[in-house]
C-alpha cells in the first residue's frame, strides 16, 4: 500500500504488512544534501527563585507584551517548561544567524522580568514536575510512570541541541545513516554538559544521557544496525504505544506494541493515523523524519554555542572529505563495541576515555577543515582549543576535578 493511500484510509483498519510499508516509505525520503535545521532548548529559570517554574502561557505573554515573540524561528515549551527554538531548513550560518537573533531577543526580554535561559542538559536543581498541560503529554507521563520516575526527569528536567540534517540522495542513505549512529556517542561525550542533579554532583558527566537510557528503551535506545528501512520499521513496529487516543480520556495500554496491537483482534483496529501519531513518539538517538534525521543526543549548551554540535555534525555528514575521515575515526571506536557500552562510557567518562577522545579529536579537525564560515569557524574553533583538544568538557567547568 502506498503512503498517499494510507494517508487517504486514516479511519481504515491496518495490515501489518501495509504498516511495515509505510513506516518504511516515511522514514526516508531521499534529497539532496546540504540544508540543516536545529532545535534549541533552554531550561527558563528565575535569579530570585531557582525552583520556581514558569508556565508556558506566562512566557508567551511576557514577551508578546514586550514585542520579543521570535520572528525567524518557531517557538515551543518542553512539558517542564523548558523553550525551544526551531529554525528552518538552511545553511549553518543562516540558521545561526536566524536562530541567534531571536535567542538573544528572547533573553533581553525575559532578562528584564529577572528569568534566564538556562543552557544545560539537566535542570541543576529543580524536582521534575509538568507545567504543560496537553493529552499527549498526559499520557507519555503515564506511560512512562509504569516504569519508574526517570520519564518525568526526561520529560520535565532535560534539554538539548537536536540538530537536522538532510536524509540525502537513495544512493547515500545507509552510509549517511551509518555514520550517524557511529558518531552519536562522540556527540555525547564531547558536548557533555549536565553533571548536577538537585543540586548536587551526579555520577554523570552527561546525567541527561543517563535519564534517557533509563526510560522506555522500545523507543529510546538505538535502532539497530541494518537496512535503514527495514530496521526503523521493526523498531517502530516493536515500540510500545503510548496512547490509544480517543473523543475522551486517552488510554494508556501496558506494555502494548504497535505489532501487539495490529493483531490482537479483542481491540479497536489501530488506523493510518494511529500509526502516524505513534511515530511522533518514538525518540532514538538518531530519529529519521523522512527529508532528514535528527540526531537527539547532545546536551543544551550555554548562550550561542548551540551551533557548535550543528556545524560539526552537518560537516561531517556532508561533506565527503570530512565523512571520509570520519568514518576512518569511527572505526576503531566500534570494535567490539556495543551502542549501549559506548553511550554508557559517554555519559560517564565523556572525553576523559581515551578512545572517545581520540575519536573526538579527529572528528572536529576534519569538520574544522570542511567548514567554509568564518563566523561558525571560529567558534567550533574555540570550543575545539577549549574542551575537545583538552580532553575535557563543560561538565568539567561544573564539578572541577571529576575524574
Amino acid at each position: 500500500m502506498s503512503e498517499a493511500t494510507l494517508q487517504g484510509r486514516t479511519a481504515a483498519p491496518l495490515t501489518e504488512d501495509a504498516a511495515f510499508e509505510h513506516i518504511a516509505a516515511a522514514g526516508f525520503r531521499p534529497g539532496g544534501p546540504g540544508l540543516v535545521g536545529a532545535e534549541v532548548e533552554w531550561h527558563l529559570t528565575s535569579a530570585a527563585d531557582r525552583r520556581r517554574r514558569i508556565d508556558d502561557e506566562t512566557v508567551k505573554a511576557v514577551l508578546g507584551v514586550r514585542d520579543a515573540l521570535p520572528r525567524c524561528t518557531r517557538l515551543s515549551f518542553e512539558p517542564g517548561g523548558a523553550l525551544e527554538l526551531s529554525t528552518r531548513p538552511a545553511s549553518v550560518r543562516e540558521c545561526f544567524d536566524d536562530l541567534e537573533a531571536d535567542r538573544a531577543r528572547l533573553a533581553a526580554a525575559l532578562a528584564d522580568e529577572g528569568l534566564e535561559l538556562l543552557g544545560l542538559g539537566l535542570d541543576p536543581v529543580r524536582l521534575p514536575r509538568r507545567v504543560v498541560r496537553s493529552a499527549r503529554y498526559q499520557a507519555m507521563e503515564e506511560l512512562f510512570d509504569q516504569d519508574g520516575r526517570a520519564g518525568r526527569w526526561m520529560m520535565a528536567n532535560t534539554a538539548s541541541v537536536q540538530v537536522c540534517l538532510d536524509t540525502g540522495a537513495e544512493a547515500d542513505l545507509a552510509a549517511r545513516w551509518d555514520l550517524a549512529h557511529r558518531l552519536g556517542p562522540v556527540l555525547v561525550a564531547a558536548f557533555a554538559n549536565s553533571p548536577l542533579r538537585r543540586g548536587e554532583p551526579s555520577l554523570w558527566r552527561s546525567t541527561r544521557q543517563h535519564v534517557w537510557t533509563a526510560i522506555d528503551p522500545s523507543r529510546s535506545r538505538p535502532v539497530p544496525q541494518g537496512d535503514p528501512r527495514e530496521s526503523w520499521a521493526r523498531y517502530a513496529l516493536d515500540a510500545r504505544v503510548m496512547a490509544v487516543r480517543g473523543p475522551g480520556r486517552w488510554t494508556v495500554p501496558r506494555g502494548l506494541t504497535f505489532r501487539d496491537w495490529l493483531r490482537d483482534p479483542g481491540l479497536r483496529p489501530p488506523t493510518g493515523d494511529d500509526l502516524d501519531f505513534h511515530l511522533t513518539t518514538l525518540f532514538p538517538p538518531v530519529r529519521p523524519r523522512g527529508r532528514y534525521l535528527e540526531l537527539r543526543m547532545i546536551d543544551a549548551q550555554p548562550g550561542p554555542d548551540w551551533i557548535v554540535p550543528v556545524a560539526v555534525a552537518a560537516a561531517l555528514l556532508d561533506d565527503p572529505a570530512a565523512h571520509q575521515a570520519a568514518a576512518e575515526a569511527l572505526e576503531p571506536l566500534w570494535h567490539g563495541a556495543t551502542a549501549a557500552d559506548l553511550y554508557l562510557r559517554a555519559a560517564t567518562a565523556a572525553l576523559h576515555d581515551p578512545a572517545l577522545a581520540a575519536a573526538a579529536r579527529a572528528c572536529f579537525t576534519a569538520a574544522l577543515a570542511a567548514q567554509p564560515d568564518p563566523v561558525v569557524a571560529a567558534a567550533v574553533q574555540t570550543f575545539t582549543d577549549a574542551y575537545v583538544a583538552q580532553g575535557r568538557t563543560r561538565a568539567d567547568d561544573l564539578v572541577p576535578g571529576t575524574r
